[in-house]
């Protein structure tokens, strides 16, 4: 082995030796018990809306997720979603509220370049990729959907 292959292996074996380990289980459990409470409030404040006369059941729906987004930035402002994130893990991004979270904690840690080449480019490089994936999977999805009814002759 050369002292290089040797350097190596050694950095490897002290990478993983000081590396935390993961309970894979445990983490599971956060990131479904910050989801779901995610989802079990943007459903309570649905049914809350909902109760309201002249309120359709879409238009609760909507003002709902409205709220969570508001939600998510304010505690994003405050530093309570970090922590969030930090217990739940994948259980806090992957909700419409881990969207918004990216896009204020993105304005906020580039506010000091200027309103529109540091807010707005940074908080928008993150809408770009989710938007242009989004679009082209579904897009995707469609064209996979047709062919398949095509095949089928339900079409």
């Amino acid at each position: 082995m050369t002292d290089n292959a040797e350097r190596n292996a050694r950095y490897g074996k002290y990478v993983e030796w000081i590396s935390p380990k993961t309970d894979y289980t445990h983490s599971l459990v956060k990131a479904f018990v910050a989801g779901g409470l995610t989802c079990v409030t943007g459903e309570i404040a649905r049914n809350l809306l909902g109760m309201i006369p002249g309120v359709t059941d879409e238009q609760a729906a909507v003002f709902a997720s409205v709220l969570l987004v508001v939600a998510a930035i304010f505690m994003t402002g405050l530093g309570v979603y970090d922590a969030i994130a930090r217990h739940g893990g994948a259980g806090s991004f992957l909700p419409i509220t881990g969207f918004a979270n990216a896009m204020s904690s993105a304005a906020m840690e580039f506010r000091a370049e200027g309103l529109i080449t540091g807010t707005a480019v940074k908080m928008f490089s993150v809408v770009g990729p989710v938007v242009v994936n989004g679009v082209v999977w579904s897009a995707a999805a469609g064209v996979l959907r047709y062919i398949v009814a095509l095949i089928w002759g339900t079409i």
